[in-house]
């Protein structure tokens, strides 16, 4: 009898009836073992899976990524450049796309990207460089400060906090887990809208209370760093002086007064960096002028 791996092939001539059906047996209860393997490995979100985390790609899309960043870097420098704001950094918000996306434009030299969803982030950053600066500008539950500050070391900034707690939860699982002292921009909403997260204009009690937290000697594994607002689409839209911006550069000023501060804003998206920069952002979070249209989160 020869055996190739599962296969038994007989160069007996005659078998017994009992024989036979020991080997219908075996190979039945076989296939009951692997096909459930083979059903998994092959189900559609495991093959979505596996290429959305695949570094290759055509260099043909890299080009693509590339003259679309330096398209925007050259607009961010030129903006820079007229409003004398030497300091402003380019996050590639890479939201919903591919690894191999943030591969290619990493190999170009960027290293700051921006993600918006904890599990997103965390199986990206599995397995792309461990250089890259991660900044998480997505709305963030209290219930996932743990996934985000435990399964990131090169975490570099969490940019829409807007509670003390969740500073306190980040800060906790960090030192915990003994990682880096992670960037904070606490998130204002300076357009008062109700769908739209952020610290409140109108009671700033625990705006004023978190941020005396980070002066304090608890807040050992988080850092503030500034001050975060999305403005109103009408105001992105209009052509003229954003008055969120301009809210969000005057409770600056008076932080940095009463706290003896020098925070940085991260304001500016898409479509109004220029205007953000311009009104002295030091950080913009452009994604669809970069990457393109982003398909429909499922």
């Amino acid at each position: 009898m020869l055996i190739y791996g599962c296969k038994c092939v007989c160069t007996v001539r005659i078998l017994s009836k009992v024989t036979v059906l020991i080997l219908i047996n075996s190979s039945l209860a076989m296939s009951k073992r692997i096909l459930p393997i083979i059903q998994r490995c092959t189900h559609p979100r495991v093959l979505i899976r596996q290429m959305s985390t695949s570094l290759s790609y055509a260099p043909e899309r890299k080009q693509e990524l590339v003259q679309n960043y330096e398209k925007i870097r050259a607009q961010v420098e030129d903006c820079s450049r007229q409003s004398k704001n030497d300091d402003v950094t380019l996050v590639a918000v890479s939201k919903l796309k591919p690894a191999s996306d943030i591969q290619a434009l990493y190999d170009h030299g960027v290293r700051h990207f921006g993600e918006n969803y904890v599990q997103e982030l965390v199986g990206k950053a599995k397995v792309l460089p461990v250089d890259i600066k991660w900044h998480f500008i997505g709305g963030l539950q209290t219930g996932k400060c743990k996934d985000l500050s435990k399964n990131i070391p090169n975490l570099y900034s969490v940019e829409a906090v807007d509670t003390l707690k969740k500073c306190q939860k980040l800060n906790d699982t960090r030192k915990s887990a003994n990682g880096s002292v992670i960037e904070v921009y606490l998130q204002i909403n300076t357009s008062g809208e109700e769908q739209k997260s952020g610290f409140s204009l109108q009671d700033k009690s625990e705006l004023l209370a978190t941020i005396e937290y980070f002066m304090s000697g608890d807040a050992s594994h988080v850092h503030l760093k500034g001050l975060m607002t999305i403005g109103s689409f009408s105001e992105s839209l209009s052509g003229e002086e954003n008055s969120d911006f301009k809210k969000l550069r005057d409770i600056k000023s008076e932080l940095d007064e009463k706290f003896n501060l020098k925070l940085e804003l991260s304001m500016g998206m898409s479509n109004d960096f220029k205007d953000a920069i311009i009104q002295g952002s030091n950080e913009v979070r452009v994604g669809t002028s970069i990457f393109g249209t982003r398909p429909t989160k499922s």
